[in-house]
């Protein structure tokens, strides 16, 4: 139970984020709801990571993907309640979509099929619970910025 009048300095004091303990916007990675939530992550990662570090090389790979991870973090911390915990890498993943998004064309990709793939997934965060649908934005978006900068650098 909350008292009246505490609650915001509560929620404050239980977010460690805020409380100095930035690893937490990495480290969520790392963190899964189970094996089934862990085995659906690593074959998105497979599927999805495979073309992006073959197209774009290992440091941009992990560039792509912690940028997209930090997004993602930051937009569930500031569009969810304090209170509301988020775990797992599909932020991340959502990341590695907007870097195809982003690189698609020069890849081969087929736009279509990406689009799809998202939209359903975005669909499944709005049905049912437990899926933080910010972190998954806040990852594309993260991944299709980091992605367009990258390729701009390139260029040059």
């Amino acid at each position: 139970m909350i008292i009246p009048g505490y609650e915001s300095a509560l929620l404050l004091a239980k977010d460690p984020v805020i409380n100095g303990e930035y690893y937490r916007i990495l480290t969520v990675a790392l963190l899964h709801g189970g094996l089934l939530h862990l085995g659906f992550n690593l074959y998105s990662l497979h599927l999805l990571g495979t073309p992006v570090e073959a197209f774009f090389g290992k440091g941009r790979y992990l560039t792509i993907f912690i940028g997209s991870l930090i997004a993602a973090s930051l937009a569930s911390l500031t569009f969810n309640p304090p209170y509301v915990y988020s775990i797992g890498a599909s932020g991340a993943i959502f990341g590695l979509f907007g870097a195809l998004a982003v690189g698609g064309k020069r890849m081969g990709v087929d736009f279509r099929s990406i689009g799809t793939i998202v939209a359903i997934n975005f669909a499944l965060g709005f049905i049912m619970s437990g899926i933080d649908w910010h972190a998954h934005l806040g990852g594309l978006l993260g991944g299709a910025a980091v992605t367009w900068v990258l390729q701009r650098t390139r260029e040059r």
